[in-house]
């Protein structure tokens, strides 16, 4: 199996194929161009991306193109699938909380103190947005701001994958623990999939053995900062308006797409064991789940 990294999303990508070499390069650099291309569009970090321009509308309808338009249907349907868990206009949150750059920047010169000032959940409901079929319009309330850097890394994921899968007998896409695998390697019947210990990131907890699909990891140990001295992470609880305090520090997910992969485990993550399973039978989707708690101890799907 031929392999190509590269870092974008704020995350390394790991891109592995196999099949005859001169196709598999081809596919390589198309999902590779993709997976730039996806991240300039939809990066929170650049004034000149499509979402950036979406949250400076806020007030005013904003045409966007299909992708962004389907992205944020997407972002609504799980925002109700979730029972609110999943919420992307939870930005100014974590903002206040410090993650107002990229985590390279953030990590350099450290979060600013300036939004220490607003108040936890100063913006509105994102169950008032709107959207407009008929000609994609999205209607965001004014004072309302957007993250889609998680979904979005999954569907990216996902698509650069199918395209990978142009050129390959079998690949996967690996951003950042966001995965969506492409047929079976020769001779096997699953994918060897090795599970972090979220504690201890150079050891690995367990090997999952997955069939293709989507899988993905959300944990509440790497994308860590101190603010006014106190601990910080990016899973904002959209109840609090603060980060997520929860029994589990990692949630991985099986799905049958990345994205779905993507928002439950931060879902259940911010969940924890009391309302995890309810949130499974509320979503009408079939996935399951293996969350890890302070102890190591492992939480699995229980229907």
């Amino acid at each position: 199996m031929e392999t190509l990294h590269l870092r974008a999303m704020n995350t390394d990508i790991l891109l592995a194929a196999e099949g005859e070499t001169e196709r598999m390069q081809a596919g390589f650099e198309l999902a590779r161009e993709f997976i730039l291309a996806g991240e300039s569009r939809f990066t929170r970090f650049s004034e000149d991306s499509e979402l950036s321009a979406l949250n400076r509308s806020a007030g005013a309808r904003f045409l966007a193109s299909p992708d962004l338009f389907s992205l944020v249907a997407l972002t609504r349907r799980f925002f109700h699938l979730t029972r609110g868990l999943f919420d992307p206009s939870i930005l100014p949150d974590l903002k206040r909380t410090g993650y107002d750059r990229s985590m390279e920047l953030l990590r350099e010169t450290g979060p600013s103190p300036l939004f220490e000032t607003l108040l936890a959940n100063e913006h509105p409901s994102f169950s008032e947005m709107d959207l407009d079929e008929s000609d994609q319009a999205i209607l965001l309330p004014a004072g309302m701001a957007l993250d889609l850097g998680g979904i979005a890394k999954g569907w990216i994921a996902e698509r650069a994958a199918n395209i990978l899968a142009g050129y390959a007998s079998a690949c996967a896409v690996d951003a950042g623990g966001d995965m969506f695998l492409v047929g079976l390697p020769d001779g096997m019947d699953q994918w060897p999939v090795a599970l972090e210990d979220p504690l201890q990131p150079a050891n690995t907890l367990t090997t999952l053995n997955v069939s293709p699909g989507a899988i993905a990891t959300s944990t509440i140990t790497k994308r860590v900062w101190q603010q006014a001295g106190k601990n910080r992470h990016h899973i904002i609880d959209p109840r609090t308006g603060e980060p997520a305090v929860s029994e589990w520090i990692s949630v991985t997910v099986i799905a049958p797409h990345a994205y779905e992969a993507e928002v439950f485990a931060k879902a259940l993550l911010i969940a924890g064991p009391q309302e995890a399973d309810e949130i499974l039978r509320h979503s009408g989707i079939r996935f399951t789940y293996l969350a890890v708690d302070q102890n190591k101890k492992l939480w699995a799907t229980t229907q």
